[in-house]
């Protein structure tokens, strides 16, 4: 079985193939179909899904509130057992919000972020606003990749208020390195909710982009009233006026995907993160240097 295991994660690592069985394949199909799938409560569906899912992952379920799933979209979305990601406390610390690999990371310039080295893309095209990646000139970005077996859920990096969510139609390409590699512009070509958020403390704002990806295409958030859809009747910008604690739940993807963190000139990457790096929620991310 380790043997297997090993086998197909080579297989799955091959860049044309992977490229292939993930992208070059009816994309919103495809996702409509998990969401369903994954939904179905029933015990011999659950364990084979399972069991196919570890066969391509590394998939850890110990620090999980919950130990027995009612189906794979339950273990998807699991929440921790409490304690399990502590929160850094310093208040110039800007906290990881969710565990990732940290991809392309940097100070914004001439209006573009890089989605990986030599692609960049336009901070209006992914904000769908001048105005909004205006906040942002000359400010620092970090891209968070969450993998399919990583925990989904993300939450506050600071004590804020959330003042809007932008939500963005779009596509649902693969957000993997090979992927990023391939499809320019791909954050701003995916389906995306844009959070804005104003930190308690300092007034500074910050924005996370949560994009959606291939069998992700759902993006569920907590603060929202009952009921709310994000997707009813996008694109549309939803007024907040939620208030958060660090580490405080903001909601979470259906399987994995990416968020990326933007914050205003000052703030600087905290020591020993950098490209590849392995983060989890409320790890310090950014730190604000008043020098």
């Amino acid at each position: 079985m380790k043997m297997l295991h090993a086998t197909l994660l080579q297989l799955a690592q091959q860049e044309d193939l992977n490229f292939l069985l993930t992208n070059r394949i009816p994309r919103r199909a495809a996702t409509r179909f998990l969401g369903w799938f994954s939904r179905i409560e029933q015990p011999l569906v659950r364990d084979v899904s399972m069991k196919i899912w570890r066969l391509f992952a590394d998939l850890d379920l110990s620090d999980a509130e919950e130990q027995k799933f009612r189906s794979l979209h339950h273990c998807f979305t699991r929440k921790l057992k409490v304690g399990a990601r502590p929160v850094d406390p310093d208040p110039a610390i800007l906290a990881s919000p969710c565990d990732a690999i940290v991809g392309a990371f940097g100070p914004v310039q001439a209006g573009q972020a890089l989605q990986i080295k030599g692609a960049p893309y336009r901070l209006r095209d992914l904000f769908g606003s001048q105005a909004a990646a205006d906040e942002f000139a000359g400010g620092m970005y970090v891209t968070l990749r969450l993998t399919s077996s990583m925990y989904h859920r993300f939450h506050a990096p600071h004590d804020c208020r959330v003042e809007s969510v932008t939500y963005i139609a779009g596509d649902t390409w693969n957000v993997n390195p090979i992927a990023l590699k391939r499809v320019e512009n791909l954050f701003c070509k995916n389906e995306r909710a844009v959070l804005r958020l104003t930190l308690v403390e300092s007034g500074q704002v910050i924005a996370l982009v949560a994009v959606a990806a291939i069998l992700v295409a759902s993006i569920r958030l907590s603060f929202l009233s009952v009921g709310e859809r994000l997707r009813t009747g996008g694109p549309r910008r939803i007024a907040c006026d939620a208030g958060l604690a660090k580490g405080a739940e903001l909601g979470w993807f259906e399987h994995g995907s990416t968020i990326v963190v933007f914050a205003p000139e000052r703030f600087r990457m905290c020591d020993g993160i950098g490209e590849g790096s392995v983060v989890r929620a409320g790890q310090g991310l950014l730190r604000f240097s008043d020098v």
